[in-house]
Formats: C-alpha cells, structure tokens, sequence
C-alpha cells in the first residue's frame, strides 16, 4: 500500500486528535460558567472527531501503517466566545481543505476506499463548520441576548 496515503491518513488523525482536545477544553470551561446548550455542543462535535480518529486508525492499520497518538497542536484554553468560535472555523476550515486534497491523493494513488473515507469525513466537518458560523453569526449580530440563551 501507498506511503503517500498512509501519510495523509496519519496528518488527519493528528488534526482530528487536537479537534477533540480543543473541542474538550472548550466543553469543560463553558460547562463550567454554566453555559451548558454551548458546552453540550462542543462535546458532540469532539465525540463526532473522536470516531474519525478512530476511522482513520482502522484505515492505517488495514494498510500495514503505524496511527500517530500526536495531535497536530496544542488546544487553546481560556478564550472568549469569538475567540473560542473563530479558531473553530479555522481548524474546520483547515480540515475541510485538507481532507479535499487528500482525496484527491487517494485516487490519485488508486485507493478508492481512503478517498470515500475522506469524502465521508467531509460532509461532517463541513457541518461542523456551519454550526460554528452560525453560532458566531448569532452572537456578533444578537450579542448578550443570543449568549443568554446559551446558558443552563
């Protein structure tokens, strides 16, 4: 099998290994300040990163690979809502990008079932990405009265 596409395969598990680190510090600070609909939320979208680790680990071992146990950063602790909601869109946005080009790789190196891997982990980190735009959208434009209904 294809180093080339064991090698993409192990720098999404890193990316989906920080997503479920950050989206983890994020659930514990905002269930902790009581803003419970936000922080149960991010521990959804955290255990929907941790069964893509945990895809992308089948897959590398299906191919003979080794699945990385590093995360490709570190997560961002103590940010305020915007701050909290871009680095979000960003890591999302990264993912989305990523995971394009690594289809692509996948075909190109005649492994269909890693590329409909990635396909299919596309379609929810793109609604990952459009639950985190909307949320910031509601916040910039409806401020303290959207956050307010975040809490409990």
């Amino acid at each position: 099998m294809s180093k080339k596409v064991i090698d993409v395969l192990n720098a999404a598990r890193g990316r989906e290994l920080l997503a479920i680190s950050q989206y983890m510090v994020q659930h514990y600070e905002l269930e902790d300040a009581d803003f419970g609909k936000l922080a149960g939320t991010m521990k959804q979208i955290a255990i929907d990163e941790m069964k893509h680790a945990e895809s992308l680990a089948e897959r590398i071992l299906f191919l003979n690979g080794t699945p990385t146990t590093k995360a490709a950063g570190e997560a961002k602790k103590g940010l305020k809502f915007e701050e909290m909601l871009k680095a979000d869109i960003k890591l999302e946005e990264d993912a989305v990008k990523e995971y394009n080009m690594s289809a692509k790789i996948c075909a190109e190196e005649s492994d269909n079932i890693s590329k409909d891997l990635f396909e299919s982990l596309l379609g929810v980190e793109e609604g990952h990405l459009d639950e985190f735009q909307n949320i910031l959208d509601h916040i910039e434009k409806l401020g303290p009265a959207y956050i307010a209904t975040l809490t409990g």
